[in-house]
């Protein structure tokens, strides 16, 4: 391992962490409720939400880094990513409120933690399948 391999990890590493910090704020801003400010009161049902969704961006973002040429490749994949799975996300919930009146976000903000693993799981699943396709 030579000192270029070590300072290209360094950016790639510190790029994949300010990437991962925005989407997740960009998130935040789309659920119902404050996600810091549940996780801060010790809402266990946001706060495993917010884990599996970063997660799930985690591993999309090591996927494509992974098949990716040079990093902007590897975070525009991800981007994109995000924005597919976000748009997924507000489908299946909006189906699942819809047709068996079931609130995820609702639901986790009032701590029930079968909620927020429900809500967690399709992003994990979302993100599995993303990365298969990068």
């Amino acid at each position: 391992m030579t000192l270029m391999n070590v300072i290209a990890m360094l950016v790639w590493t510190a790029a994949g962490a300010v990437l991962l910090f925005l989407l997740m704020w960009i998130d935040s801003l789309f659920t119902k409720y404050k996600d810091l400010t549940e996780m801060r009161n010790g809402n266990v049902a946001v706060t495993t939400r917010f884990i599996m969704k970063l997660f799930a961006q985690g591993y999309i973002l090591s996927q494509s880094i992974s098949k990716a040429n040079d990093l902007w490749q590897a975070l525009l994949a991800s981007v994109v990513s995000f924005f597919i799975l976000f748009v997924l996300e507000l489908l299946v919930e909006w189906l699942l409120k819809k047709t068996v009146q079931l609130d995820l976000d609702q639901g986790a903000k009032e701590g029930k933690v079968a909620y927020a693993l429900l809500g967690g799981s399709l992003h994990i699943v979302g993100a599995l399948i993303l990365a298969a396709c990068l």
